[in-house]
């Protein structure tokens, strides 16, 4: 009986070691989640333009390969790479992270410049004009599993970076979580916002009365301004995480002037009102971090379009010389 008794008291034991792990999984997971908002928020903006010109019938298609193509590139490549980073180089983790946020700031500094500087893109009309609808929809696929590589890296490194320190597998578990919560939401709620217009077309149509037929109606004038909002809103994303992971890794590898100033200004707003002081708080550091990003990312665009981006072409177009 005292053997039986001492079984079940190792048991239990066992039961509550494995539930604080799974709490301290979930606890990570969720911070991790949180910290990459930013790129998960236009990632979500900037997928559904993949779709954009095709037949209703192949839209949800495309963005389940699409969604397949992601998780590849999470748990498949850059999860194992994560983790070997992680576990022997992990000073390489700050230097890498600040990459990605420089192309954070570079990507939400050229959206910008765009938006203030409209030119009208004749490729894309080009495209379905010139190509085999099938054979474009290859390239558009894989076109978007390329960028989402990019974003899902810049996830990915976020994630890691969010982790407290533990061990191997649960770090794996956090980054395998992640990289999978944030896949299935960010290219369900894709496939939800590329098909409103569709159901708000057949509502419009087949409503059964007054009012769902003028919701319908409704909802096709909406998406146009909700697609424009979404966008803004990873715009400022892409600027405030990737500023904020710059000034940190400022902070981090020992020039901490940047962050010290915006985290000083932030705790005297927090102190200049008994109002929600922590909202004003992150919302004093959001600003600041997003117009760092701006600056950053206007200073990065020449350097992209002239420097960088030529070196690419020179070696691309040696490539299929080549072959």
């Amino acid at each position: 009986m005292s053997g039986l008794l001492a079984l079940l008291d190792d048991v239990a034991a066992i039961a509550k070691v494995a539930a604080a792990s799974v709490d301290d999984i979930a606890g990570a997971a969720a911070k991790a989640g949180a910290k990459a908002a930013g790129v998960v928020i236009d990632d979500a903006a900037v997928t559904p333009k993949y779709v954009h010109g095709f037949e209703a019938d192949r839209e949800l298609p495309i963005i389940w390969r699409i969604a397949r193509g992601s998780l590849k590139n999470k748990l498949v490549i850059l999860l194992p790479v994560a983790l070997l980073l992680a576990n022997f180089a992990p000073w390489a983790v700050t230097p890498l992270l600040m990459i990605g946020g420089a192309y954070l700031c570079f990507e939400g500094a050229e959206k910008l410049y765009h938006a203030l500087v409209p030119a009208k893109d004749h490729a894309v009309e080009a495209d379905f004009d010139t190509k085999d609808p099938a054979h474009l929809e290859e390239e558009k696929v894989a076109g978007a599993i390329k960028t989402d590589f990019i974003l899902s890296a810049e996830i990915m490194t976020i994630a890691l970076a969010a982790i407290p320190d533990s061990n191997f597998w649960t770090e794996a578990i956090t980054l395998a979580i992640v990289g999978t919560v944030i896949t299935v939401g960010v290219y369900g709620a894709v496939a939800l916002i590329v098909k409103m217009d569709d159901l708000g077309l057949h509502m419009a149509a087949t409503g059964r009365t007054g009012a769902g037929r003028a919701f319908g109606r409704g909802l096709v004038k909406a998406m146009p301004g909700f697609m424009s909002v979404l966008s803004t809103i990873g715009t400022a994303a892409m600027l405030w995480v990737g500023g904020n992971i710059i000034t940190h890794g400022l902070d981090v590898l020992g020039w901490p002037w940047i962050y010290d100033s915006i985290h000083h200004l932030a705790e005297v707003a927090a102190h200049a009102t008994p109002v929600l002081p922590g909202v004003l708080a992150w919302a004093v550091t959001a600003t600041f971090d997003g117009a760092f990003g701006v600056i950053l990312g206007l200073l990065l665009i020449p350097v992209a379009t002239r420097v960088i981006g030529p070196a690419i072409a020179a070696v691309t177009g040696k490539k299929k010389a080549a072959h």
